[in-house]
């Protein structure tokens, strides 16, 4: 992450689009996957993603999605809350491939349930990716039990896979709902767990 002239920004690190710069929200607004993290994701994750679809439940900048895209999934849905953040993540999906974006502006509990929906009736499936700001943050102490619940909740037929990005002295359970988890990988203060369809 480099910082010049007060801009914060990154890089997509792979794939099509590799090198396009990405601008980041303020900190304090939101927090980034870091560039090891997302290398580890889509190493995990590979020809898998070819032609598929992806949700970022927190969206951010939209990083994570657009890496997605840029190594070849299809259509990449982004979530976000925060007025500024998602100016941010709507200028990002514009300077990448706007076509293959869809941006919801809510809270991703809601909107999640609801894209999912659409996905039932258009007979499709999704990875998931699931970054919600760290429970230490100021009324957010609830967030990782509202994380498991919605887990819970999701039908297995419409999911690849669930990757839940996590703080590392967080234990996610083996099992949640209809999904088990298959992969952790630790990189200092955050983690992430994979979650499969049982």
């Amino acid at each position: 992450m480099k910082r010049k002239n007060r801009e914060l920004y990154t890089y997509i690190i792979g794939g099509k689009y590799r090198g396009k710069k990405i601008a980041l929200p303020s900190k304090e607004v939101t927090r980034s996957s870091k560039s090891r993290l997302k290398e580890s994701v889509f190493n995990t994750l590979q020809f898998d993603l070819m032609g598929k679809n992806f949700i970022e439940m927190f969206g951010g900048s939209g990083s994570v999605g657009l890496e997605a895209l840029s190594r070849g999934a299809e259509k990449a849905w982004f979530i976000e809350k925060d007025d500024d953040a998602f100016k941010t993540l709507r200028s990002n999906c514009i300077g990448i491939d706007a076509s293959r974006c869809d941006l919801r502006k809510g809270d991703a509990f809601e909107i999640v349930p609801e894209i999912l929906g659409e996905m039932r009736v258009e007979g499709e499936k999704t990875f998931l990716y699931i970054d919600p700001p760290f429970s230490i943050r100021e009324g957010k102490s609830d967030i990782y039990e509202r994380v498991l619940a919605l887990i819970e909740k999701i039908d297995p037929d419409l999911i690849h896979s669930i990757i839940v990005e996590h703080m590392t002295k967080v234990e996610f359970p083996y099992k949640i709902g209809s999904f088990e988890k298959r992969k952790e990988k630790k990189f200092g203060k955050s983690s992430l767990s994979y979650y499969y369809p049982v």
